[in-house]
């Protein structure tokens, strides 16, 4: 094999798992939405395992790490494989052990409960556990997003197929407290969850990577017109946020930058495009049909659009992808 069909093949394989990949975690979150599915918690689990296995076996294989099962010879490797003949790939908590694995420590730890998570569950039936863990699962999601786009580049994310991550039941405080709260649990489950967050410390534990919290409040309005709402944002800089536990998520009120077609323009000249335009940048977003809104990629104030941070990404994905064309 030339070295050119080498690279062209280690391109394609990598380009399958992360398709792999995405698609994987997107049927997660969208089964663990679906009204009508009960075994949301489990499946969710497995989907995004098999997600971040494929995405890490992406990253391996572009950063030329052998990710395959092998002993040493005198010679050359001998590789494992099943008895059908296959290879066999690390799985995930193999992957995560890797010294060079780029996830931050609070998502590996966060990863690792999930896998053992789906160690207790797979071999008998649970009660709803979505409401317990909800903080994880969402966790999971959102870290997946971010590896990925960190990794490989804005155009891989997920967060643009998804008005919002994982939906919420209703829910009522004393079904979320503890775990003496949900008498259903199955031992092993309890006994596993009180065993891994009791040997995490407190940094771990207390982050939005390991798992994600939102202050609920119970709140009753002052005027007849306003409606209850169950979540409050409150914010960064109010006495209540500067005294709540640092293992739930403030959220803190900002403005989203906004750009004009012709800043976008003029930043990817200077990043060495010259040759992308007004002309193209219209043709680019009229294609991608990228003022629809519910791609979230800019918003119309009075009677000129402005486009958000992640349409740049964008756009300079798409430059780096043609750089012919434009340098």
């Amino acid at each position: 094999m030339t070295k050119k069909k080498r690279v062209r093949r280690l391109f394609s394989v990598k380009e399958e798992l992360l398709k792999k990949s995405r698609e994987s975690a997107l049927a997660a979150v969208q089964i663990f939405n679906n009204p009508n599915i009960t075994f949301k918690s489990e499946t969710y689990v497995v989907l995004m395992i098999i997600a971040w296995t494929y995405l890490l076996h992406a990253y391996y294989r572009e950063k030329k790490i052998e990710y395959r099962y092998f002993q040493d010879g005198s010679k050359r490797r001998s590789f494992d494989r099943t008895k059908h003949g296959a290879f066999k790939y690390w799985e995930l908590e193999r992957c995560l052990n890797e010294k060079r694995c780029p996830l931050d420590r609070p998502v590996v730890q966060n990863l690792k409960f999930l896998i053992g998570l789906r160690h207790e569950v797979e071999h008998q039936m649970t009660t709803r556990i979505d409401d317990l863990l909800s903080a994880r699962f969402q966790a999971c999601c959102i870290n997946f997003h971010d590896a990925i786009v960190r990794l490989f580049g804005e155009s891989y994310g997920i967060a643009k197929h998804l008005a919002l991550s994982l939906q919420f039941s209703s829910l009522a405080q004393e079904q979320v407290d503890t775990l003496e709260k949900h008498p259903g649990l199955p031992g092993n489950v309890k006994s596993f969850i009180r065993g891994f967050d009791g040997q995490l410390d407190k940094d771990d534990f207390g982050s939005a990577q390991f798992a994600y919290r939102v202050i609920f409040v119970s709140k009753t309005v002052n005027h007849p017109n306003q409606a209850d709402q169950v979540i409050t944002f409150v914010k960064a800089d109010s006495d209540l946020a500067k005294n709540v536990n640092a293992a739930y998520a403030v959220v803190k009120e900002t403005e989203r930058p906004k750009w004009l077609p012709k800043q976008i323009v003029e930043v990817m000249k200077t990043e060495g495009f010259p040759r992308f335009g007004m002309h193209q940048h219209t043709e680019l977003w009229k294609a991608r049909q990228a003022k629809e809104p519910s791609k979230g990629f800019g918003v119309q104030v009075a009677k000129a659009w402005y486009w958000y941070e992640s349409w740049v990404n964008e756009v300079r994905d798409h430059c780096k992808a043609n750089a012919e064309a434009y340098r």
